[in-house]
């Protein structure tokens, strides 16, 4: 296993919005390292390959909700890695989801800027 030169959280963003992923990178880069992926096919693989601190998952893609593609990624992910279910739903349902997916936890897409860099902040302990 490779050692890490960075201190800095690692975060993949995954949302099929080019808008809301653009928003979150822009967010978030200045605090984490940040990957984006805008779509649901592909997760595992990048959580395999790029060992990710936190996994911010929208919960709606045409093709795979994001329940599922949590409970595939997190097959191949790494041991420490977190992943919230991100979504514009609903939050008593998106913590519903986010309980029956096994998440570590879930925020709203109305979240953003410092509020959005603390919580996560606060998922990674």
């Amino acid at each position: 296993m490779a050692e890490r030169i960075t201190t800095r959280a690692r975060v993949l963003v995954v949302d099929d919005d080019p808008d809301q992923l653009d928003l979150v990178r822009r967010t978030l880069a200045p605090h984490f390292d940040v990957q984006t992926h805008d779509s649901a096919l592909g997760v595992s693989n990048l959580v395999r390959q790029g060992e990710p601190d936190l996994v911010l998952l929208d919960v709606n893609f045409p093709a795979l909700k994001g329940d599922q593609v949590l409970t595939l990624a997190r097959r191949y992910a790494p041991k420490g890695t977190k992943f919230i279910l991100y979504s514009a739903t609903d939050e008593s349902r998106l913590r519903s989801l986010a309980l029956a997916a096994g998440a570590d936890g879930y925020l709203s897409k109305s979240i953003q800027g410092a509020e959005l860099i603390q919580k996560l902040n606060a998922f990674r302990g």
